[in-house]
Order: structure tokens, then sequence, then C-alpha cells
């Protein structure tokens, strides 16, 4: 009798195209030329920029990397890349430890309404930079909430013009960045610790481990990577701002706040000096590059030291 099973289907040979090995940059092209239209060429621009004495209109004048020798004996340019590292510890380390705090206070009590918690930390990242500009320079205003609340309390000797003096200037708007960014690493930080196990924490409590070993012990090298994570994306942050201190205080006063990212803009339209515009916004690029890789491979060095261990 025939047989009733179906007879199979042979499936079609991939063709050649698909056995390819370059099939897959086929794929990846489209993005690439995107990428490389809107970023590679602007850097590469930039970089030739920086070898000429340029104010952006008219002939320019090729000076190789006198613009660069010119930036390691200025001043202004080397306090504007104290004043980037500066912001990085509010940007990246306070956030980060603000955030592990919180994070592991919330996922420990199990807070209800978690939800809506979680959108009014997050709120600051989807309000427009320069609303927080605005909003925060009303704040600091002389005659602003933060000096009013100082008067009330009897710390008159507080009270001062916080983005108009030297010395508080600086870290005044560093907070902003700290305000800004700690919703986002907390965020980061509650996604990874809800991967963890309930298992574990009950374990730990049935050995005797309290809150801050716990900490220690489970909770922080479980999200080494969110860690590593929120600092590429603060740090980024930190040395790339611009609106918040063109808003609040044109990196002044004097040069008490300038950046890097507001010194590029300075030169290039204030002071018509494209190449050394240029120069700066390449080492700045190399800066944020060498920072982040430093932060990856140590966090990449700790997932490695972990596994071992394991």
């Amino acid at each position: 009798m025939p047989s009733s099973t179906p007879p199979r289907r042979r499936g079609h040979a991939p063709s050649a195209v698909v056995r390819s090995r370059l099939t897959p940059y086929l794929f990846l092209l489209p993005g690439f030329v995107v990428y490389a239209a809107f970023a590679l060429y602007p850097l590469v621009r930039a970089g030739q920029f920086s070898l000429y004495d340029w104010s952006g209109i008219g002939p320019s004048t090729f000076v190789g990397l006198g613009n660069y020798v010119d930036l390691a004996h200025d001043g202004r340019f080397l306090a504007a890349i104290g004043h980037a590292l500066i912001l990085i510890a509010f940007y990246a380390l306070l956030p980060l430890v603000i955030g592990l705090v919180l994070a592991a206070i919330l996922r420990r009590g199990q807070v209800r309404g978690m939800g809506f918690f979680r959108t009014v930390i997050f709120l600051p990242q989807v309000i427009a930079l320069a609303v927080i500009a605005v909003a925060w320079k009303q704040i600091y205003a002389p005659a602003g909430p933060l000096n009013q609340g100082l008067r009330a309390l009897g710390l008159d000797g507080w009270a001062r013009g916080w983005l108009g003096e030297p010395g508080s200037a600086l870290p005044a708007v560093g907070f902003i960045g700290t305000w800004l960014e700690m919703g986002l690493v907390m965020l980061l930080l509650l996604a990874g610790m809800s991967r963890i196990p309930d298992d574990l924490y009950e374990a730990a409590r049935l050995d005797g481990a309290g809150a801050v070993r716990e900490f220690f012990a489970i909770t922080l090298p479980a999200v080494r990577g969110e860690i590593v994570t929120a600092l590429v994306l603060t740090i980024i942050a930190a040395l790339k701002t611009f609106d918040l201190i063109y808003l609040t205080t044109s990196g002044g006063p004097g040069t008490a706040t300038t950046v890097p990212s507001y010194e590029v803009y300075h030169r290039a339209f204030e002071l018509k000096d494209v190449g050394s515009a240029s120069a700066v916004a390449i080492v700045l690029t190399v800066l944020v590059f060498a920072i982040n890789l430093l932060v990856t491979r140590i966090g990449d060095r700790d997932d490695t030291a972990a596994g071992g261990l394991r």
C-alpha cells in the first residue's frame, strides 16, 4: 500500500547572495551611510579645519598643529578642561552614589506605586533642558526661592547670588546636573536590581546578613553592568554639556564655568576663530573617548575577575 505520509519537500538551497560573507555588511550599509554622513564626515571636517587659521569666511592659512600647540598653553582652555572634570563628579559620581542608595532602598522596601515613582524620577530627562535651565536660574536668583528659604531658616550668611559668584557658580551648575542625571541612573540600577532572584536575599538573611552586607555581597556585584552603562552616559553628558552653561552663566562669571563645549561656541562664533574651535572639538572628542574607554575597560576587568572567582 502506498504510504500515507506526504513526501517531504526539500528546502531550496540558499542563493549565492545569502551565502556570501558580504551579506551582513549589506544589511549594515544603510545605517553606516547615515552614521558616516552625520557623524564621521563632520568629525573629519573638524579635524581638517583644526589645521588651519580660518575665521569662517574668506581665505585660510595652513598652520599644521599650531592650534593644538596654542591650546596647550591656553589658560582659558586648560581651565575649561578642569571645570569639565569637576562636572563629572556632579553629573556621574554623585548621581551614581545617590542612585545606588535610593535604588537599593526601593528594591528592599518594595514601595507601592513603583511605576508612578519611576515616571516622576525620570521626568527631568524628558523636560527640555532650556526649561530646566530657566527654572533653576530663577531658583538661584538673589531673590529666588533658595535664598528666601535660607533666610527663613536664619541662614542669611549662606544667601548669595549663586550663579554670579566665582566660588559658587560651578557647583551650582553641577548640582543641576546631579538632579538631572539622578533619575536616569536610578532607573538603570532599579532595572538591574529587578533581575536579582529573591532567593539570594532570602538565603543571605537566613545566614544573618543585614541590609548593608546584602548590598555589598549581592546587589552591587549584580548591577556592575548597569553601573558601567550609567557612568558612560553621565560622563558623556558632563563633558558635552553646553546648553545648560550657555543659558545659566554663559561661561561666567569671568571664566568660572566655561567648559570645552562652550569654548567651541565662543571661539567659533564670538572670536571668529574656527581653527581653534575645531581643535577644541577634536580634543574634547578624544577626551570623551578616552575616559569612557577607561571606564569600560575597568568594568570589563571587574566582570572577568568576578567570573574567575565564580
